[in-house]
């Protein structure tokens, strides 16, 4: 039996209705502080978290730092809370194995 693979979605937000009597720099405002504060909480979790793997405990400096990623832990990458406490950071390569690993075991049980 063939793997599927999990689709992730690029979209962090969903789709919100405009309203019409609204400026044009109103609306770009609000976008722009809507997009910024759902990006910062990589920094934020670096931050808290420390330049270090949750899983592997391979320690990143500052030239290396984009091999460490944030893993929501709940699942839900909206869920942001600001003392970081859904967050772990995890290098890219135990962050593909944590979300393959329900590919692995749909696999295994249907298989």
């Amino acid at each position: 039996m063939p793997v599927k693979k999990k689709r992730y979605s690029t979209r962090k937000r969903p789709f919100k209705k405009i309203d019409s009597n609204k400026s044009v720099e109103d609306i770009v405002r609000e976008l722009k502080q809507a997009g910024s504060t759902s990006s910062n909480y990589r920094e934020l979790s670096l931050k808290i978290h420390g330049l270090v793997c949750a899983k592997c405990a391979r320690e990143f400096d500052n030239k290396d730092r984009h091999l460490l990623t944030v893993h929501h832990k709940d699942g839900n990458p909206l869920n942001n809370p600001p003392d970081g406490s859904n967050w772990e950071n995890l290098c890219v390569y135990c962050h593909e194995n944590e979300h393959s690993r329900g590919l692995l075991g749909d696999y295994l049980r249907n298989g």
